[in-house]
């Protein structure tokens, strides 16, 4: 999930009376929720490193007991060094209780990140079998809007801090207008709607701690039931797009994905495997057929002289390694060569998560990598 959700969910058991446990309890729970995405500095090596290496070591189960430990002993030298220094007379940070709140706020990342098609590692370093819950879109509105707007209500008291709020929500409503050519416009018509009505519920609630704690709740409450009823959706979405499959005549089938689309429960996104080819459509709950394939057949790459001088080179390699369906696109080169482009039929290159592209020689020698 986007890094928004993930601060939303820790800023929200926060405001629900967790942080009351320990001091320095609101500092675990936000960075304990975000902590994993340290991986994230891997975008700075290029050449796919990021694919290859992310949702791996620091989403699976070595990670989910050894972050906690290294985030409690990092807040634990903080409260000696910094705060009890600055503040003589505090009490001292209890490090069991920080322990488990970053324990908790750690173990919701590879959680909610699991949740989607991009896929996570939960073995890993001891597996690298990827894992995908095809349950929640990376970016989810009604959780910004849900979680988020419990923590804007909570918190967001003062000109400096409201004007904060008001430029981040701004921020979120581009997304999500931007999105609008991928959902319903009604999508985007309730998003605004739910924005209004949390800038008025703002100038007419007066929350103290007691009452924010329980608003906290309810918001965590509503966004796992709103979780798990997308999951038995998606998962209902996924037989009936196998049934109407088989019905067409596609098949037999090696794995079928039905992943939602952005912000909105009723279409999802369907790519399936036979053994020679992918093949993509949207499941609409409301149309009928329920399913439309916007793609008739996309050939799997053939294990050929050709596709194996692609794939050895390094960045095809770390690319392969994230890959759910992935396919190439084999063209012509100038020198008499070829330029085998790699994708991946979740995302088809249009979102930005192409693979690269191979310039091989008339020998099968790579050229140029892209």
């Amino acid at each position: 999930m986007d890094p928004l959700t993930h601060t939303y969910v820790g800023a929200a058991m926060a405001a629900a009376g967790l942080r009351r446990k320990t001091a320095l309890g609101a500092a675990a729970l936000v960075v304990g929720a975000n902590l994993p995405d340290i991986d994230g500095l891997c975008y700075f090596a290029g050449d796919y490193r990021a694919l290859a290496f992310r949702r791996g070591w620091t989403h699976g189960i070595l990670a989910i007991v050894a972050l906690p430990l290294l985030l409690t002993a990092a807040l634990m030298l903080w409260d000696r060094i910094v705060r009890r220094r600055r503040q003589p007379t505090a009490p001292p940070a209890n490090p069991r209780a920080l322990l488990a709140l970053s324990a908790l706020a750690v173990a919701t990342h590879p959680t909610l990140d699991w949740l989607n098609s991009y896929g996570l590692r939960w073995l890993m370093p001891f597996d690298g079998h990827w894992f995908y819950g095809d349950t929640l879109y990376i970016v989810d509105p009604w959780l910004w809007l849900s979680l988020g707007g419990c923590v804007f209500l909570a918190t967001s008291h003062g000109k400096a801090k409201l004007g904060g709020w008001l430029a981040l929500w701004g921020l979120m409503s581009l997304v999500v207008a931007a999105g609008g050519a991928l959902a319903p416009r009604a999508v985007t018509i309730a998003w605004f709607v739910g924005v209004g009505l949390l800038l008025a519920l703002r100038t007419s609630l007066r929350l103290d701690e007691h009452r924010t704690a329980r608003l906290a709740k309810v918001a965590l409450v509503l966004a796992s039931v709103y979780i798990v009823a997308l999951g038995g959706a998606q998962r209902a979405a996924h037989a009936e797009a196998t049934r109407e499959l088989a019905a067409a005549g596609i098949g037999p089938l090696e794995s079928v994905m039905a992943a939602p689309m952005p912000a909105d429960p009723f279409r999802s996104q369907v790519v399936a495997a036979t053994k020679d080819a992918f093949y993509a459509g949207v499941f609409d709950w409301w149309s009928a057929p329920k399913l439309e394939m916007t793609a008739i057949s996309t050939p799997r790459p053939k294990d050929d002289a050709l596709y194996r001088a692609a794939a050895a080179t390094p960045e095809a390699r770390r690319f392969l390694t994230w890959s759910r369906f992935p396919y190439i696109k084999v063209t012509p080169a100038p020198d008499g060569g070829w330029v085998v482009r790699f994708s991946d039929a979740r995302y088809g290159g249009a979102s930005g998560l192409g693979g690269p592209a191979v310039h091989l020689d008339r020998n099968l020698v790579p050229v140029e990598v892209r």
